[in-house]
């Protein structure tokens, strides 16, 4: 592992560790749980290729949690390189109630009622204890039973009973999950176990939260005014209600999740596909990282190799040009987590690699906004391909400069310098992106010469290299980027300095 000093002169500056960036430009997002949260298998999850940590809220307990996001923090100390930490809050969980003497057997057209009544119950009916869906349903609405494997069809509706016909039959046990895809369900997206888990989540000081059962933009709303700005927000599309607003709520969230799992119990799997591909590229055009997420290697949950299907389903996912990619239980609670992630680091290399990757990325068209920041970021990505620039440097205090380059999917490494820690590690989502936590800049000059250094420190240039810097001038105000300077590197800047 080389190490560099930081920035400054070699006489009394501090030796820091530091890793080069990774040689792909899609972000590798890995679940933590059993198999995985203790510090040893974060650090190997890290050197396989994960770029960012999900941690799952529907699992464990705070002192859990709070000891994986330390672990996490630790191993950006050792590293040099910003830790990112995602918290996914679990939501509102919709479970029928219990049964008298076990699992019953539903018989395909027979007659069921869910009520409001708590007696376990039997063959004919069960508990529903979530009195806002007696409001919300009407009849021809369907109730999706256990992810799916039961389907009930509702006849009619009172104040107290559900009267359903059974469209797809099967065994129905205790507390099996509902999942109600035809109407937009009277619940806030935040339960109270949610509010506990997000003002812990803000106390450990994580980067990301990200946000299930969105319906609509004002559960966005709820949930961005809690953080506080403390987090940035990343949605999860996984009810059709929200993709049916699907534009009104990125203008609102940081980020996208397309959810696949749950898309595809409250949608045919046949839906989901092109759903998926709209998310990916409605969150592109709006400048929005966006994540795709389930079942993306799940036979890695027991095998150490994965099937063909699921490496072409990783690599059209990279094609479309999603931000980041997830892995859920193949890295919390499979036998081969570690095996999971090179995986998906090899594909991603194998597509990166590929001639034709980068005319594909750009047919999804991006259009920049009316402002000078868009229209650098455009411009930039016009001249790397006109003078085969070597990287482009971003210089930037809350990453927007950072998000409007990687919209553009330059052919280039994006090298971003930023004087927070926190902007740094929020942007271990984004494309393309290798964020280093540095001292602010004060002048042009200054700009150039820093940016020519941390160049050759970490790897993104050498003698000869052209590199396009962007910045912006008042140096250190938010939103001014109006600064596009192309460098040329001479290989000796680093003299005087270690």
């Amino acid at each position: 592992m080389p190490t560099h000093r930081n920035g400054n002169q070699a006489s009394g500056a501090t030796v820091v560790h530091t890793l080069p960036p990774r040689q792909r430009k899609v972000r590798i997002l890995a679940t933590l749980g059993p198999a995985s949260a203790n510090p040893e298998m974060i650090a190997a999850l890290h050197r396989a290729g994960a770029d960012a940590f999900r941690v799952n809220m529907s699992h464990g307990d705070h002192a859990g949690h709070a000891k994986v996001i330390a672990a996490i923090r630790a191993l950006e100390k050792a590293t040099g390189r910003p830790s990112t930490i995602l918290v996914d809050l679990q939501g509102p969980k919709l479970r029928v109630g219990t049964f008298a003497d076990g699992p019953a057997e539903l018989v395909t057209g027979q007659a069921f009622v869910l009520d409001t009544d708590p007696v376990p119950g039997d063959a004919q009916r069960v508990h529903l204890p979530h009195p806002e869906l007696f409001a919300a349903l009407e009849p021809g609405t369907r109730l999706l039973i256990d992810d799916g494997k039961l389907v009930l069809r509702v006849k009619s509706v009172t104040s107290d009973c559900i009267a359903t016909i059974v469209e797809v039959g099967g065994r129905i046990s205790d507390r099996k999950g509902v999942n109600v895809p035809d109407v937009v369900v009277p619940l806030a997206a935040l339960t109270e176990k949610d509010r506990r888990d997000l003002s812990f989540a803000l106390e450990q000081h994580v980067d990301w939260i990200a946000l299930s059962f969105v319906q609509r933009p004002e559960d966005v709303a709820e949930a961005r005014r809690l953080i506080g700005g403390k987090a940035a927000l990343l949605v999860k599309f996984e009810k059709p209600a929200g993709v049916a607003r699907l534009e009104e709520i990125l203008e609102i969230a940081d980020a996208a999740m397309v959810a696949r799992g749950d898309l595809g119990v409250e949608l045919p799997p046949e839906a989901v596909p092109p759903l998926q591909k709209r998310i990916v590229a409605t969150a592109r055009r709006l400048g929005k990282p966006v994540v795709v997420a389930t079942q993306m290697l799940e036979s890695m949950i027991v095998s150490p190799t994965p099937t063909r299907a699921e490496v072409s389903d990783v690599a059209t996912a990279i094609y479309d040009g999603a931000d980041a990619i997830m892995l859920s239980a193949e890295t919390a609670a499979g036998a081969w987590p570690v095996e999971a992630v090179t995986m998906m680091d090899s594909i991603a290399r194998s597509v990166e690699g590929d001639p034709d990757y980068y005319r594909r990325l750009h047919f999804t068209e991006t259009f920049p906004d009316a402002t000078t920041a868009d229209a650098l970021a455009e411009a930039a990505g016009g001249i790397i391909a006109t003078i085969a620039a070597d990287a482009i440097i971003c210089f930037t205090a809350s990453g927007s400069t950072a998000r409007r380059v990687a919209r553009e999917r330059p052919g280039a490494p994006l090298l971003i310098l930023t004087p927070k820690r926190e902007a740094a590690r929020r942007l271990g989502l984004l494309w393309g992106a290798h964020a280093v936590p540095t001292k602010d800049i004060g002048s042009f000059e200054e700009m150039i010469a820093k940016g020519k250094r941390m160049a050759l420190r970490h790897g993104v240039g050498q003698a000869g290299a052209k590199l396009v810097m962007m910045a912006g001038v008042p140096f250190g105000t938010p939103g001014s980027t109006n600064v596009l300077h192309v460098a040329t590197l001479t290989g000796d800047e680093l003299k005087g300095y270690a």
